[in-house]
């Protein structure tokens, strides 16, 4: 059997080059910036309040406002008070509580739950009226309960707005409409 022979400048250059080509091809797919043909900033989204339509209190108020931070940390649209062009608005339509793990000496008692919500969201633009989104969109997250579950859910309801606001910021963002 023979062996071929490279010189040895060709042979560095290869073991360099075919690393490097493999690393490369993984980013093929990837490009910067919004993936919905949208130059960042352009446009403007307005947001407007939650309906709350379950008898959990406060809960249109914080995914009315984690939407809005979620959206300025985007940087995707830029977030207009009034007259935006486009309108954002929800109701929430659902809320949850399922026991994941109990007590170990009470099978009844939870000790975390999952926490969920379910919010039907609509996006239209302002001045043709179209519908970018409609759709309902989900929201979870765990909840530890100590003492109190009220407390336990109080303390969670921040981060149960935040996962749903991120879900909604990327149908927004990502949306294939």
């Amino acid at each position: 059997m023979r062996f071929l022979k490279f010189p040895a400048p060709f042979l560095a250059l290869f073991l360099v080059l075919c690393p490097s080509a493999l690393l490369l091809d993984g980013c093929a797919g990837y490009h910067l910036g919004p993936v919905n043909n949208a130059t960042a900033g352009a446009k403007s989204v307005q947001v407007l309040p939650f309906n709350n339509q379950t008898l959990q209190p406060r809960l249109g108020d914080a995914v009315t406002q984690a939407l809005r931070e979620q959206l300025q940390t985007d940087g995707t649209y830029h977030l207009a008070r009034s007259s935006g062009d486009i309108v954002v608005s929800g109701v929430i339509t659902s809320y949850s509580r399922q026991g994941l793990s109990f007590l170990s000496s009470d099978v009844y008692t939870a000790n975390n739950y999952q926490v969920g919500i379910v919010a039907h969201v609509t996006a239209r633009q302002r001045d043709t009226g179209k519908v970018l989104l409609d759709k309902n969109i989900n929201g979870y997250t765990l909840v530890h309960v100590g003492s109190d579950l009220a407390d336990a859910e109080r303390q969670a309801l921040p981060l149960l707005a935040e996962d749903l606001a991120q879900k909604v910021t990327e149908q927004l963002t990502e949306g294939a409409w």
